[in-house]
């Protein structure tokens, strides 16, 4: 861009003051102006900066400038001194340009670091309605653990005690047989006693008869003759029936003994069988009362671990709500921060 200055020679001076001003003032350092003589061969430099905002700014700063020339040394220098003026403005725009550019650049990069700090807003809900899923879940389950570990205690306990109501019925009723028993036998032993004295009464009264009937045949001296047949010989009748009724008697006793003795080991035996069978049923009631303890205490053991349990789950519960609050809080904390942002 070049200007022709018609300007006159008094119009140096008001050029220098102006050049004067321009140096003093509190704008970016001026470029030195030299003045030559004041004739036609004379170059002015002068530069006059001004704050740059924009193009249309430099173009009034150049205006201004190339207004404020004077040309003291003809064409040539003019011209010289416009085009370096020209070339200086012109670094200046483009200076102006390269600056903005840079500051579009800056205020893109700014951008996109608030973009990436801006802090991301998170839906909590699906976690808080996962952690309430979870949590009714392991309360559900701890809950049905329980309710089936007390219901197979109970059943067992329903077991061992009809068993042990069994047993006890049974022992009751095997004291009842040995309470017959010993009845049974208290009643037997006076008649055992009463046979045997009247066994040996009848010994004794059958040896005095023999003994009475030999002394009748030895002391009777009578003959008595008959034309009857021979009667038979008394003695043999008497020692024929002697034998008989000892026979008979030995028979007798060897069946009552045998008898007796029968019903002596069908006692004892009984008897030995039950004290036996009341043994078996006595260690049978010790095995079932110590199953019944062991029951117990694995009964109190399982109160215990649901106790433990629902104390863990208390626990878990509030371990889970601090985590919540906690959750909670940072969040709040998130979003106030995202309302400052």
């Amino acid at each position: 861009m070049s200007f022709s200055a018609q300007y006159t020679f008094s119009n140096y001076r008001s050029l220098g003051s102006t050049h004067h001003r321009a140096t003093g003032s509190d704008c970016s350092p001026a470029l030195p102006a030299s003045a030559g003589a004041r004739g036609s061969g004379s170059r002015i430099f002068v530069s006059h900066s001004t704050s740059v905002q924009g193009d249309w700014g430099s173009r009034n700063m150049g205006t201004r400038m190339a207004r404020g020339l004077v040309g003291v040394g003809g064409i040539q220098g003019e011209k010289e001194t416009m085009q370096d003026l020209n070339d200086r403005l012109a670094s200046y725009l483009e200076r102006v340009k390269s600056l903005e550019a840079d500051n579009r650049k800056l205020e893109c990069k700014i951008r996109e670091h608030l973009e990436k700090k801006r802090p991301q807003v998170r839906d909590w809900g699906h976690y808080l309605k996962t952690i309430e899923d979870l949590r009714a879940q392991i309360f559900a389950s701890s809950v049905d653990n329980a309710c089936l570990t007390a219901d197979d205690f109970r059943v067992k306990y329903e077991t061992e005690l009809a068993m042990r109501q069994s047993v006890e019925s049974d022992i009751h009723r095997l004291h009842k047989v040995i309470d017959d028993t010993s009845v049974t036998w208290l009643q037997l032993e006076p008649e055992i006693e009463a046979l045997k004295e009247e066994l040996l009464f009848m010994k004794k009264n059958h040896e005095e008869e023999v003994k009475g009937l030999q002394n009748q045949t030895a002391n009777s001296g009578l003959t008595v003759e008959l034309d009857a047949p021979k009667p038979q010989d008394l003695s043999k009748i008497m020692v024929d029936i002697r034998a008989q009724y000892d026979k008979l008697a030995q028979k007798n006793r060897e069946e009552l003994g045998k008898y007796w003795s029968q019903q002596t080991e069908d006692s004892t035996t009984v008897v030995t069988s039950q004290t036996a069978e009341i043994g078996a049923a006595e260690m049978t009631l010790t095995e079932l009362r110590r199953t019944v303890q062991s029951l117990e205490i694995d009964l109190d053991s399982m109160r215990n671990l649901k106790a433990s349990l629902e104390n863990s789950l208390r626990e878990v519960e509030a371990h889970y709500a601090m985590q919540m609050k906690q959750l909670n809080g940072v969040l709040l904390h998130l979003e106030s921060e995202l309302a400052q942002i």
